[in-house]
């Protein structure tokens, strides 16, 4: 199962790429496609600004993008090789801060997030959102080294 996370360019480093690959090693296996491959950049407010403006139009910095090999021409060419995801640990960081929540705790969620964008899942409605926050809270859960119960995704 080929997960690669990389952290290049971060001056700080507030979660472990390790970490990071076992618990997107766990989604994997709790969606059922343990030979997916996912990468995984993590990266400062800067990398993912410039990645929003120039691949949305979103001049400013998010918490998480997804970019999905399934779509576009050759989308179809391997189904096992699901994209990336980027996720900003600053904006991570601020939002744990908010949120009460532990910097773990808010990366997971971003990937598992992402990771559901990758698989085709979106939020552009209120019923959509719901779902994909449901999916989310299972992907969470699956990826806690303690706790590794089976997420459903479709």
């Amino acid at each position: 199962m080929p997960v690669h996370v990389s952290t290049r360019g971060l001056r700080s480093r507030p979660v472990r790429a390790a970490e990071v690959r076992r618990r997107a090693e766990r989604m994997l296996e709790g969606i059922q496609r343990p030979d997916a491959e996912l990468s995984v950049l993590l990266c400062d407010d800067a990398t993912i600004h410039a990645l929003n403006r120039d691949y949305r139009a979103k001049d400013r910095p998010t918490d998480v993008l997804a970019f999905a090999m399934a779509e576009g021409e050759g989308g179809d060419l391997h189904p096992d090789l699901l994209g990336d995801v980027v996720i900003s640990l600053d904006t991570a960081r601020r939002q744990a801060g908010e949120g009460g929540r532990t910097i773990v705790h808010e990366v997971t969620f971003l990937l598992a997030h992402g990771l559901l964008h990758l698989l085709g899942y979106d939020h552009r409605d209120e019923d959509e959102r719901r779902v994909m926050m449901a999916l989310t809270d299972g992907l969470v859960a699956a990826a806690r080294p303690s706790r590794r119960r089976r997420a459903s995704c479709g």
